[in-house]
């Protein structure tokens, strides 16, 4: 008889891998992902990118608001009885009672090292702690979060000027390739679950936008990290005269002057500790990103300017 394999998943860290096994002839027998989003001012509706990609390729797809007490998904599962659940960033809390409905378990593809950094958001958190190292998690879920019993990880190594897009794009690209071999092992009951450590969790809790303003009596490379932690979404940002800038790219260079002075006409900021970060990327409150040569043509901000924290 033919495996049933359930994917969960909603968003584009997702799509390279439930592409994946499709393409490699894994057999998808339905997808869950989260229901499409209003935008914020209500004019149009937003699929994730795991609805978009089921619909691409034609593979069944449900989005139920929640999981928790519905009764008509539990049922819908039961009967599927499938033979492996895959979750990658669904987003959803996924009830005890579902974990035994397929016959090898709810496995979840997480980005850190698990146990460090359990949690909604395991790549923006090592970015901004300055690890040198992340990678991809094969765990079985358990109820508690993120805990279950690891059978793979792959490691990569961090430099402090990526960003997490950077580092999703790449974590999604191997566990794209893995996820094979993992769910081949786990189908012929050849892989093996160790327990974690769970003395060393640290958790990785959902950004909030407050984290997002950039205190300039931080270090430099704290800076750094917090820039490219949150990029893209939602970006670290500075007020100026009541508007917003967010900060697409910077490095550390070797300025001097107090907390938030600008000590030059290419908008080098200076930090705590005889520190100072260049900004090489821009963009203004409801403008188009710019380079910096580009942005300082027309901007107020100049040498001697103070940029405050509030």
């Amino acid at each position: 008889m033919a495996k049933k394999i359930i994917f969960m998943g909603t968003p584009l860290f997702a799509v390279p891998i439930l592409k994946s096994l499709y393409q490699n002839g894994y057999p998808i027998s339905v997808v869950y992902t989260q229901p499409p989003q209003k935008s914020h001012r209500g004019q149009k509706i937003n699929k994730s990118p795991i609805q978009g990609i089921a619909e691409t390729l034609n593979i069944d797809f449900r989005t139920p608001v929640t999981l928790k007490d519905n009764q008509e998904e539990y049922e819908f599962l039961k009967e599927l009885d499938a033979d492996l659940a895959i979750v990658v960033a669904y987003g959803q809390f996924i009830p005890k009672n579902f974990l035994d409905l397929t016959k090898k378990g709810f496995i979840n593809i997480h980005g850190s090292i698990l146990p460090h950094w359990r949690g909604a958001a395991p790549i923006q958190r090592a970015i901004m702690n300055l690890d040198n190292e992340t990678g991809i998690s094969v765990m079985k879920i358990v109820e508690e979060l993120d805990s279950g019993p690891v059978c793979n990880i792959y490691k990569v190594k961090m430099d402090i000027y990526q960003n997490a897009q950077e580092i999703s794009e790449k974590l999604s690209s191997i566990a794209a390739e893995k996820i094979l071999d993992n769910v081949d092992d786990i189908l012929e009951d050849k892989a093996k679950f160790v327990e974690q450590d769970h003395s060393k969790a640290t958790y990785a809790k959902k950004i909030d936008k407050k984290e997002s303003q950039i205190d300039w009596n931080s270090d430099a490379s704290k800076i750094i990290g917090k820039i490219n932690g949150l990029m893209p979404v939602p970006g670290a940002f500075f007020s100026f005269n009541g508007e917003r800038y967010k900060i697409l790219k910077a490095e550390i260079a070797g300025g001097i002057g107090k907390a938030g002075e600008v000590i030059s006409d290419q908008l080098e900021i200076a930090c705590n500790n005889n520190q100072s970060i260049k900004i090489l990327e821009i963009q203004r409150q409801g403008k188009k990103p710019q380079k910096i040569g580009e942005f300082m043509l027309g901007s107020q901000i100049r040498k001697g300017s103070r940029l405050s924290y509030v």
